[in-house]
């Protein structure tokens, strides 16, 4: 099944040259909780994938930026103050090495 079309786009050649993957783990995992959490991401353009995972910690954020500054900025102003979230830790991406695959039937 098809599910849509999309042009995908260098980060790099519109200057966005920063690539993060922010782990978030909530406070609580309570069904409004969680629901509070996700209906905030989709606000935030820079987080390119959100990923909820089992376990700890409980989502995977992928960010993309201009630079540094900006994901600092990003980080302090937008992302730690999600709802419910009780701590962030993120790793910067060195390089994708595989990015928008086509699915193995």
């Amino acid at each position: 099944m098809i599910v849509g079309y999309r042009a995908i786009l260098a980060p790099s050649e519109l200057g966005l040259n920063f690539s993060a993957i922010v782990f978030v783990t909530l406070r609580e995992g309570t069904r409004q909780a969680v629901s509070d959490f996700e209906a905030a991401l989709p606000d935030i353009a820079q987080i390119v994938e959100a990923q909820r995972l089992f376990g700890d910690p409980d989502y995977m954020l992928h960010v993309i930026t201009r630079d540094l500054p900006a994901f600092q900025q990003l980080y302090d102003e937008r992302l730690s103050s999600l709802p419910n979230v009780q701590r962030l830790t993120s790793t910067l991406v060195m390089k994708r090495v595989i990015q928008d695959r086509v699915l193995a039937l």
